[in-house]
């Protein structure tokens, strides 16, 4: 159980930087070498796991809250009809879901790691 909660901090970084891999090697795919500015969002991530800082995870914890709370509302809208989609983009209103979820629970992860007081 120790070893749990003394890695348990690192979990939302972890999934950070594999969601920015995920994005990278899908859009690779198509585009190429354009790909290659995503995985520079992957710095601040790697740089917690390396040498913890509690300012820039609370930076980060907060920005990542507020695009989470942005991809929620767009999802709130798409679920309640507010703006008329395309049929294609309706089959991923449950991946998105799951991922919009996951992104803020993240982020509230995040600033609840910066507030404690040993990190």
């Amino acid at each position: 159980m120790k070893l749990i909660s003394k890695y348990s901090k690192f979990v939302p970084y972890l999934y950070f930087i594999a969601v920015i891999i995920y994005l990278f090697t899908s859009l690779n795919k198509s585009e190429g070498l354009t790909a290659y500015p995503i995985l520079l969002l992957g710095i601040p991530f790697i740089w917690q796991l390396v040498k913890p800082n509690k300012n820039l995870n609370f930076s980060l914890g907060i920005i990542f809250v507020c695009i989470s709370s942005y991809l929620i509302l767009a999802y709130l809208s798409d679920i309640l009809n507010i703006i008329s989609i395309s049929e294609t983009f309706k089959g991923f209103i449950v991946l998105g879901g799951l991922f919009v979820l996951t992104n803020f629970t993240m982020s509230l992860w995040m600033i609840r790691n910066s507030m404690k007081k040993a990190f």
